[in-house]
Protein backbone atom coordinates (compact mmCIF):
# COMPACT_ATOMS: atom_id res chain seq x y z
CA UNK A 1 0.00 0.00 0.00
CA UNK A 2 1.26 3.13 -0.67
CA UNK A 3 1.86 5.85 1.52
CA UNK A 4 -0.81 8.28 -0.33
CA UNK A 5 -3.80 5.21 0.38
CA UNK A 6 -5.40 5.15 3.56
CA UNK A 7 -6.05 1.81 5.11
CA UNK A 8 -9.81 -0.07 3.82
CA UNK A 9 -11.69 -0.92 6.63
CA UNK A 10 -12.41 -4.55 5.71
CA UNK A 11 -10.50 -6.84 3.57
CA UNK A 12 -11.09 -9.88 2.47
CA UNK A 13 -7.72 -12.60 2.11
CA UNK A 14 -7.91 -15.29 -0.24
CA UNK A 15 -5.98 -17.94 -1.28
CA UNK A 16 -4.57 -21.74 -0.98
CA UNK A 17 -3.98 -23.10 2.47
CA UNK A 18 -0.16 -22.65 2.64
CA UNK A 19 2.35 -20.50 4.35
CA UNK A 20 2.09 -17.47 2.44
CA UNK A 21 -1.76 -17.26 3.01
CA UNK A 22 -0.69 -17.34 6.86
CA UNK A 23 1.90 -14.90 6.42
CA UNK A 24 -0.64 -12.38 4.51
CA UNK A 25 -3.08 -13.00 7.71
CA UNK A 26 -0.29 -12.41 10.36
CA UNK A 27 0.95 -9.19 8.35
CA UNK A 28 -3.08 -7.79 8.53
CA UNK A 29 -2.93 -8.61 11.99
CA UNK A 30 0.50 -6.93 12.64
CA UNK A 31 -1.07 -3.44 10.88
CA UNK A 32 -4.04 -3.43 12.94
CA UNK A 33 -6.45 -5.46 11.53
CA UNK A 34 -8.77 -8.46 13.52
CA UNK A 35 -10.04 -10.94 12.42
CA UNK A 36 -14.15 -10.68 11.67
CA UNK A 37 -16.02 -13.91 11.71
CA UNK A 38 -14.04 -17.45 10.70
CA UNK A 39 -12.69 -18.36 8.14
CA UNK A 40 -14.25 -20.09 4.91
CA UNK A 41 -12.74 -23.20 3.61
CA UNK A 42 -13.17 -24.37 0.05
CA UNK A 43 -11.63 -27.09 -2.25
CA UNK A 44 -10.58 -26.57 -6.09
CA UNK A 45 -9.65 -30.09 -7.22
CA UNK A 46 -6.58 -30.68 -4.81
CA UNK A 47 -6.14 -27.01 -3.33
CA UNK A 48 -7.94 -26.55 -0.18
CA UNK A 49 -8.79 -22.77 -1.02
CA UNK A 50 -9.01 -20.28 2.48
CA UNK A 51 -11.06 -17.05 2.65
CA UNK A 52 -10.51 -14.19 5.98
CA UNK A 53 -12.19 -10.95 6.74
CA UNK A 54 -10.18 -8.56 8.46
CA UNK A 55 -11.05 -5.48 9.89
CA UNK A 56 -10.06 -2.48 11.56
CA UNK A 57 -11.55 -1.69 14.89
CA UNK A 58 -12.10 1.93 14.73
CA UNK A 59 -13.57 1.62 11.58
CA UNK A 60 -15.90 -0.44 12.77
CA UNK A 61 -16.49 1.41 15.94
CA UNK A 62 -17.11 4.72 14.03
CA UNK A 63 -19.76 3.20 11.56
CA UNK A 64 -21.44 1.84 15.22
CA UNK A 65 -21.28 5.02 16.64
CA UNK A 66 -22.96 6.73 13.26
CA UNK A 67 -25.63 3.89 13.07
CA UNK A 68 -26.32 4.14 17.07
CA UNK A 69 -26.97 8.45 16.13
CA UNK A 70 -29.51 7.74 12.89
CA UNK A 71 -31.04 5.21 15.24
CA UNK A 72 -31.49 8.22 17.73
CA UNK A 73 -32.82 9.98 15.25
CA UNK A 74 -35.60 7.71 14.61
CA UNK A 75 -36.44 7.02 17.45
CA UNK A 76 -37.31 10.66 18.45
CA UNK A 77 -39.30 11.52 15.57
CA UNK A 78 -41.65 7.95 16.49
CA UNK A 79 -44.54 9.08 18.95
CA UNK A 80 -46.25 5.70 20.23
CA UNK A 81 -50.13 5.86 21.08
CA UNK A 82 -50.55 2.86 22.38
CA UNK A 83 -52.87 1.40 19.95
CA UNK A 84 -52.13 -1.59 17.91
CA UNK A 85 -48.86 -3.78 17.78
CA UNK A 86 -45.93 -2.33 19.35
Amino acid sequence: MSTDESPLAYRLITGPDDRSFCERISAALAEGYVLHGGPAVTANGGTVICAQAVILPHAVASSDVAVANALDELDADLEFDGEGIA
